[in-house]
């Protein structure tokens, strides 16, 4: 035998102890299932094709790793085994076969299926129906008792319901953290400045294996149980099915998506099946489990060294691979934010080639600190966005062959937008940073294009989604202020944009050119600014050069304008690009009524509620509403009892009807102005 296979053999062994005491033990994988599955593939395949390179201690000749010193030992009355994998159908075609060879039968069999939950496996040990010891899996003959910490999980009975078990019963299941559990604890990890979990899974070992049971206490823990163990002899059942039943009738958790199917094709439908299900489940699995239905079936087929031979997991395509961090680039959000992403070496995760990873803002960035070079671990499940998870520290590449400084310096966000050329700027408490050039920047164009043409900013009724991207992507718009250059010649020749269609868009461009200064402010989709705060800037300075000039002072006087918002106005008007957009909106004949500020205009309103009804001769609705405001009107949008003034115009209806039944006085539009002006008295 060639000595190359021993020493691999021998490194083998040894590689999957490292991660065997990393995974089991310590709770710190340092590589994805998938990576280790490959590792020990390969020295199944090396045993199997020279037997003399099998020893007892290889991973091969058991499960895990022993347990911690500091729980008690507890040996487990039927050995904890796993289960051998599949990933393809075929090798779930050559399992089927293998059950019917092995039972020399050619009928389908029937198989009990369920989801493979990704926890931390244990037994619970219950004395006449009480539940008096728990422990992990540890190397599957021994485990670590840990008791205390399983008392503490709600879903485990501490005395089992019903009637028909065993005196002495081992109920094997699964101990996990819900998708939902996991986001809310990392959430008050990072509010108290604590370490993050990379995954429920990990969440779930760390704080079942807690030597204080008020920490496991104080952790969202659940549990499934799926088998037995101890006392399964002694039950009056025929299939697993059955068991799974009494499980639940004892009070435990037990999968709901369980089934009974037969043959390979049965075993096949229910992995699709389930593989679709999967992103809405809400709990983390990374495969599914066949077991032969009947047990006297499963006694005849019994065990291979480490897992029984009537049972096998299939499992999903890997969500976590390893690879090499080729660069670092950020993207620009639709909303201006810049978030970093790692450029992979090619990948296979998830079912798809990865090939870029998001490291999501550059907090996060710092805090794994990731850099050009390194071998990273990246997760990618179902349709979610690959991220890398966290680095392999022992493969960062140095300055030299013996270690020393890392050859690559810590990732830093750059100072301008790389689309632009803005400022970027991460507001006061926030994780993402942002562009500054929100009316120019191409990233955000067609986000920026949408929100100037909304119903409650400049109201261009037509301007959808599907115009703006054919707008942008033949080159017509690129700011806003490109919208009022369009000529009915461009348009028509847009998809699904006839003549007529193209007559009505400019109709309604032209006619947003009258508006408000609140509106306006709110069209140009300034960072933290709303329409509230945008109407409450156009009452406080009166016209846009007095807020384009204001300083950060200036803007926090204004009411509920902190300093959030300010730096936000401040930074949107420091950034020439944004300037000149606007300048090119008042060029293409953008006009408001400008305000006289709220400080100079005479509150004759103030403390009264007026009602605007049908169409006035000169003013748009808003821009009375905003005029009435700014003189202290409530401004309603019914008539009663309380109202003091209903403004009215042609083609009034039902609100000036009230208004003469209920005796409210009734004014038209110059009488309005003429009480703004203070010329008569309100």
């Amino acid at each position: 035998m060639s000595e190359s296979f021993v020493a691999r053999a021998a490194w083998l062994r040894a590689e999957l102890e490292r991660h065997n005491h990393a995974y089991y033990v310590l709770d710190q994988p340092t590589i994805p299932d998938a990576e280790y599955d490959r590792l020990f593939r390969e020295l199944q395949a090396l045993e199997a094709a020279h037997p003399e390179l099998a020893s007892l201690d290889s991973p091969t000749q058991r499960v895990g790793a022993p347990p911690l010193k500091a729980f008690p030992p507890h040996a487990h009355g039927v050995p904890m085994l796993s289960l051998n994998n599949a990933s393809e159908p075929e090798e779930v075609a050559a399992f089927d076969q293998r059950v019917r060879d092995g039972l020399e039968t050619i009928q389908a069999i029937d198989y009990a299926v369920e989801p493979k939950f990704d926890g931390l496996a244990i037994s619970l040990t219950y004395e006449d129906g009480l539940f008096v010891r728990g422990a992990t899996r540890g190397d599957g003959a021994t485990g670590e008792e840990v008791t205390p910490n399983l008392r503490t999980l709600r879903c485990i009975p501490l005395r089992l319901q019903g009637s028909g078990w065993p005196a002495r019963l081992e109920v094997r299941g699964e101990v996990l953290m819900f998708k939902a559990d996991f986001a809310a604890l990392n959430a008050r990890q990072r509010e108290r400045g604590e370490k993050e979990f990379a995954n429920p899974r990990n969440a779930a070992a760390g704080s079942l294996r807690q030597l204080d049971s008020a920490i496991t206490a104080s952790r969202p823990l659940s549990f499934f149980a799926y088998g037995l163990g101890l006392g399964a002899d002694a039950m009056p059942v025929k299939t697993h099915a059955e068991v799974l039943d009494c499980l639940a009738a004892w009070g435990f958790p037990v999968a709901a998506e369980r089934r009974v199917v037969q043959g390979s094709r049965g075993l096949l439908g229910y992995f699709a099946d389930i593989g679709e299900q999967r992103p809405r489940l809400p709990y983390d699995i990374d495969g599914v489990v066949y077991k032969v239905n009947r047990l006297d079936w499963q006694a005849t087929l019994g065990f291979v060294s480490r897992a029984p031979r009537f049972a096998i997991a299939h499992k999903f395509p890997a969500e976590e691979a390893t690879t090499e961090v080729l660069g670092i680039d950020v993207q620009v959000g639709r909303t201006g934010a810049i978030t970093p992403v790692a450029r992979l070496k090619p990948v296979f995760v998830g079912g798809v080639t990865v090939t870029n990873a998001t490291l999501h803002n550059e907090d996060e960035a710092r805090r794994k600190d990731v850099r050009v070079g390194d071998t990273v671990i990246v997760r990618r499940a179902g349709d979610v966005i690959p991220e890398v998870v966290a680095i392999v520290p022992e493969k960062r590449p140095t300055r030299d062959l013996f270690g020393g400084e890392p050859l690559h310096p810590p990732f830093e966000l750059p100072k301008t937008c790389p689309e632009c050329g803005s400022t970027v700027e991460k507001g006061l408490d926030e994780a993402v940073a942002r562009c500054t050039g929100g009316l120019f920047c191409p990233a955000q164009r067609k986000q920026a294009l949408l929100h100037f043409a909304a119903r409650r900013a400049m109201d261009i009724e037509g301007l959808g989604d599907k115009l703006v991207d054919q707008l942008v992507d033949a080159g017509l718009v690129h700011t806003p202020a490109d919208l009022y250059a369009l000529q009915l010649e461009q348009l028509a020749g847009l998809e699904r944009m006839g003549e007529k269609s193209a007559q009505n868009l400019l109709a309604a461009i032209d006619r947003s050119r009258q508006t408000t200064l609140a509106r306006f402010i709110f069209a140009l989709g300034i960072r933290n600014v709303g329409e509230a705060t945008a109407r409450d800037l156009a009452r406080h300075f009166g016209d846009l050069p007095a807020l384009r000039q204001a300083t950060l002072d200036q803007l926090q006087a204004v009411p509920d304008v902190g300093p959030v918002v300010a730096a936000s106005l401040a930074s949107f008007f420091a950034e020439w690009h944004n300037c000149d957009v606007i300048d090119k909106l008042c060029q293409a004949g953008v006009v408001w009524v400008a305000e006289t500020p709220v400080a100079d205009t005479p509150q004759v309103f103030a403390g009264k509620t007026l009602v605007l009804t049908g169409t006035l001769p000169t003013l748009k609705r808003d821009q009375a509403k905003a005029m009435a405001e700014a003189a202290g009107a409530k401004v309603a949008g019914s008539v009663s009892k309380k109202t003091d003034y209903v403004v009215a115009g042609e083609e009034a209806g039902s609100k000036l009807d009230k208004a003469l039944e209920l005796g409210v006085p009734v004014i038209d539009e110059a009488a309005f102005l003429k009480l703004l002006e203070g010329q008569t008295e309100a």
